[in-house]
């Protein structure tokens, strides 16, 4: 339950009882405008067609989708997974993972906890540097059956981070944002079986699947997309 009131932004602001992660929109710099509104507006089939199983099959998991503010402006954290994990191994990812029983009820603040929680596992990030000021709905990976739900961060105070276990992530790195929207780094990829959708070509790393789903949702909805070229295609191996 969580004590506040409802903001301009219609996001619930105040203090969790019991002390734990709460959401608001309070103080955010004015550039994350457009991604609040887009938080506060889109609705589930705007952003995949991928949506939980309404018999409640899945795992309970959260991703934090953690923006910052670097040399060159606004930008996105992102880690790339190790070679050697079962499910996405090698692929650039938001920090996140499964919930855990003492995260909590995953209908309220489980998934914010969890989110904090395995971006701090992961990167070493300090989760009181971070700002929770939104959630987006719940959305389904089925090869993995993770029902995700995508928990968006300001990086107020940003600290150190690198791959904590390298059995599980192979390194961290920020995206600026200008690089997302660079029509240059914007591919369409391709799987193997003729499954197509959006990819970054950013940081050494081919940004694609889930990850690249949701950023081109935002982009798109927060009205930072650029024209770019759909028909430039990359084409993903077998073990994708």
């Amino acid at each position: 339950m969580t004590r506040g009131t409802r903001d301009e932004a219609g996001v619930t602001a105040g203090v969790r009882e019991g002390g734990g992660p709460a959401v608001t929109t309070a103080g955010l710099p004015d550039w994350l405008d457009p991604v609040v509104e887009a938080v506060r507006t889109v609705e589930p089939r705007q952003l995949s067609r991928f949506l939980p199983p309404e018999d409640g099959r899945g795992r309970q998991s959260a991703v934090l989708i953690l923006f910052g503010e670097g040399a060159r402006g606004p930008e996105l954290l992102l880690m790339e997974r190790a070679g050697t994990l079962r499910s996405h191994a090698g692929q650039p990812s938001f920090p996140g993972g499964a919930l855990d029983p003492e995260d909590g009820d995953p209908q309220t603040t489980g998934p914010l906890r969890a989110a904090l929680r395995e971006a701090e596992e992961e990167t070493g990030l300090d989760p009181s540097g971070v700002q929770l000021f939104g959630v987006l709905p719940r959305l389904y990976i089925p090869v993995s059956e993770f029902v995700v739900t995508p928990v968006l961060g300001w990086w107020h105070t940003p600290s150190p981070v690198g791959a904590v276990d390298p059995a599980e992530t192979a390194r961290v790195f920020t995206v600026p944002v200008a690089d997302l929207t660079d029509p240059g780094h914007r591919v369409t990829t391709v799987h193997p079986r003729g499954h197509l959708g959006p990819g970054f070509t950013v940081e050494s790393a081919l940004v694609w699947g889930f990850t690249a789903g949701v950023i081109d949702r935002i982009l798109h909805f927060s009205g930072w997309e650029r024209p770019w070229d759909r028909s430039r295609q990359v084409p993903l191996d077998w073990h994708a």
